[in-house]
């Protein structure tokens, strides 16, 4: 074993994989976690018969050493998904990707998005877009920018799309070819179009079990032990119910705006970088459903304002080991921020009568669960501060000893599998 004292803050997919990877090196470390249960937001419970993870979460596999390592943990208890994503919009449903299936739209509309698409597609670009607003028009024209990507985005991310970059696309909106368009706009078009065209789940349980998983094959995982406060002088922590703790490294998995609470001292050049993070946050709602409902479909955009969840999902569809004989589970997910707040209040009856007005609760579905989860940290914002900021945090936590880690450790927008390999990654580089 090596004598190095690495403590990990944080039991989300990121720091058990950061752990499962040291161990497999022999290099012991501690691993501490503020909940009771590991998995961060990849955790499931439950309520009455029915099993809800904690918001829509599905494993994407675009590396087959990930793969091949959830299979190792989860055994038998994982099966494969072929995508049924849709869109609805002006009161149709159609196919996702919206930009590869213009066939139902009204067809002056389906026409302009069509029309707006080819004569960008040969606009030659000289220079990479300035903000993420113009790569969307420059991507898709400015019809199926006026129709579904800017009012989708806006509602998503919660902030003018002027004030973002577009670093972070590439791996996540589908950008199809030209005759792709073309043909979607004559017939539903089901190429497999995105990093999400299949999707893995457990059989049983909910997703919570991947991390329960990683755990059990685990030493030092402490759970119920909030990190109060870093020394980066004397290189200690304090946690809840635990003596102070020397370190020799830290991986952390923390959201960065809750490390820059804890650690001391923090440089004012630093502590301004902290604040020039922004992010949004999810409220999620799970229901239990009396009765069958969306049948085979695994969820649903809805970019139109009025409409208060910008997508619902199917957990039913995921798995019928998860709600119990003829009953069905949804979620519905509602972005907030300091720019778009929401009335907690009103919320949840907006949410559920927004849902029988679209069509996805019938008059036969009787809501008998209800189940909250309001999600402080959602999505990260890349706006026009973002990498100077997020460069500035990093290399001073390394200076430290501090390796950030995971989507909201190392503050970048990463899928469940992202997460898994960074965590790898952090693990990597800490030598014995």
């Amino acid at each position: 074993m090596s004598n190095k004292k690495i403590v990990i803050l944080g039991a989300g997919l990121a720091g058990l994989s950061a752990a499962w990877h040291l161990q497999k090196k022999a290099i012991e470390c501690f691993v501490l976690e503020k909940e009771p249960v590991v998995g961060g937001l990849c955790r499931s419970r439950q309520i009455k018969g029915f099993i809800f993870d904690c918001d829509g979460h599905l494993l994407h596999f675009r590396n087959k050493y990930t793969l091949q390592l959830v299979k190792k943990l989860l055994k038998d208890n994982l099966a494969c998904h072929q995508r049924s994503a849709w869109i609805n919009n002006y009161g149709i449903l159609s196919r996702y990707p919206f930009q590869a299936n213009l066939y139902a739209l009204p067809r002056p509309i389906a026409e302009e998005c069509l029309l707006e698409f080819l004569k960008a597609s040969q606009s030659p670009q000289s220079k990479a877009p300035a903000d993420f607003l113009k790569w969307v028009n420059a991507s898709f024209g400015k019809g199926i920018s006026r129709h579904f990507m800017v009012p989708y985005n806006e509602k998503f991310w919660t902030v003018p799309l002027n004030e973002m970059t577009c670093a972070w696309t590439d791996n996540f909106i589908p950008r199809p070819k030209p005759s792709e368009v073309i043909k979607g706009f004559f017939a539903e078009n089901k190429h497999r179009f995105g990093y999400n065209a299949t999707f893995w789940y457990p059989r049983r349980s909910g997703i919570g079990q991947l991390p329960l998983a990683f755990e059990k094959q685990l030493s030092n995982v402490f759970k119920n032990c909030r990190v109060k406060a870093i020394d980066l002088k004397k290189n200690e922590l304090y946690a809840e119910g635990m003596p102070k703790i020397k370190f020799d490294t830290l991986i952390s998995t923390m959201p960065l705006p809750e490390l820059a609470k804890i650690i001391r001292p923090l440089p004012g050049n630093i502590m301004s970088m902290f604040d020039k993070l922004r992010w949004n946050s999810i409220f999620n709602l799970n229901l239990g459903i009396d009765g069958a409902c969306q049948e085979g479909r695994h969820w649903v955009y809805f970019p139109r304002k009025g409409i208060a969840f910008f997508r619902v999902g199917f957990f039913h569809n995921f798995s019928d080991n998860i709600v119990p004989c003829g009953k069905s589970a949804i979620y519905a997910e509602v972005a907030y921020s300091r720019n778009k707040p929401i009335n907690k209040n009103r919320i949840i009856p907006k949410i559920i009568n927004d849902l029988k007005s679209c069509g996805i609760l019938s008059r036969k579905n009787r809501v008998s669960v209800l189940d909250v989860n309001d999600i402080k940290y959602g999505y990260l914002i890349y706006d026009k501060y973002y990498l100077r900021a997020t460069a500035a945090i990093k290399n001073f936590l390394l200076r430290n000893n501090i390796i950030a880690c995971g989507r909201y450790g190392s503050w970048q927008y990463m899928s469940m599998e992202d997460a898994i390999l960074d965590g790898k990654r952090a693990a990597g580089k800490i030598k014995r």
